[in-house]
């Protein structure tokens, strides 16, 4: 390593024809570049270069340590390359189960932050429900997971919490829309479309039923938000979602509204790994900027 500058100052000189010119490219003196390529002559024990009356040309014996040279570059650069693969800075996988809540805007919001910093990084993008995503990361087949209300966090290393309170979607000529807080018993009112048992809102949904002594009787019930989401569209209906999944402007056909906390209980979107486990780099870091983007929605 100690010769890569001579290395580069000899390269200098053979694509100059000259110490003049090379001296000029490397911003060096000519004495002062003469001086080294001597140095390191002696040094190597033969002389390099044929000095001749108009510049200076390769002998046999620089032939060959040119050879030499452009093969330790060749080399130097397959190993740095390797090195930035192994720090996850130019390549590497990163394995993310979630929550279906984060599949509209989130997840691709940061994926293609992060690839615009790092696109040698790709990306495999699991929905899983609450149960399934801590399977995920005990099975090492998930690197980090995101995920509304998980089940057992035995093994769940949180690394970031954030609050969501359920909203209720539906259309937006309903008279709902002019509540700012509506009352679980409003939406019971309405016909209901639900996700499946296996979903945190439909958990903490049945637990405010619960507590007022309803019984939830889905019209609906399936295993898809975006259907939940559509499907109010076209029916006199309730659907519900967390605020994280959702982005519904002025001008949409739907309107969203929070349920009280004084009938369904806030969960929390837990960001997280398996527990004890050193993660590679490029999960590392995502996990960081991910932690950051939450914080964010957390303070705004």
């Amino acid at each position: 390593m100690r010769y890569l500058r001579t290395f580069e100052l000899i390269d200098a000189v053979v694509r100059a024809g000259s110490i003049r010119k090379a001296a000029e490219d490397t911003n060096l003196t000519a004495s002062a570049l003469n001086r080294r390529i001597q140095s390191f002559e002696q040094e190597f024990g033969w002389p390099i270069f044929e000095r001749l009356p108009r510049g200076m040309r390769l002998n046999p014996a620089g032939e060959l340590l040119m050879q030499h040279i452009r093969l330790q570059r060749t080399d130097l650069a397959r190993v740095q390359s390797q090195v930035a693969d192994l720090s996850g800075e130019r390549r590497g996988h990163i394995s993310i189960a979630c929550s279906q809540a984060l599949l509209p805007y989130f997840l691709p919001e940061q994926i293609a932050l992060y690839r615009a910093a790092h696109p040698g990084v790709t990306f495999s993008v699991n929905v899983r429900d609450r149960a399934q995503a801590e399977r995920d990361l005990a099975s090492y087949s998930s690197d980090l997971a995101l995920v509304f209300e998980p089940v057992h966090l035995v093994e769940f290393d949180v690394l970031y919490a954030l609050p969501q309170t359920v909203h209720a979607l539906f259309q937006r000529t309903e008279p709902l829309v002019e509540k700012p807080v509506l009352r679980l018993r409003d939406c019971l009112n309405y016909k209901l479309v639900l996700p499946s048992a296996a979903y945190g809102v439909r958990h903490l949904l049945e637990l405010g039923a619960t507590r007022r002594g309803r019984t939830l009787s889905p019209m609906v019930e399936t295993e898809s938000f975006e259907l939940i989401r559509h499907y109010v569209t076209r029916e006199n209906a309730v659907g519900f979602q967390i605020p994280i999944g959702l982005n519904v402007g002025a001008t949409d056909a739907i309107a969203h509204r929070p349920l009280s906390g004084k009938d369904v209980p806030p969960g929390r979107l837990l960001l997280g790994q398996m527990k004890g486990r050193s993660l590679p780099v490029a999960s590392s870091k995502f996990g960081q900027q991910l932690v950051a983007a939450l914080e964010a929605r957390a303070e705004g």
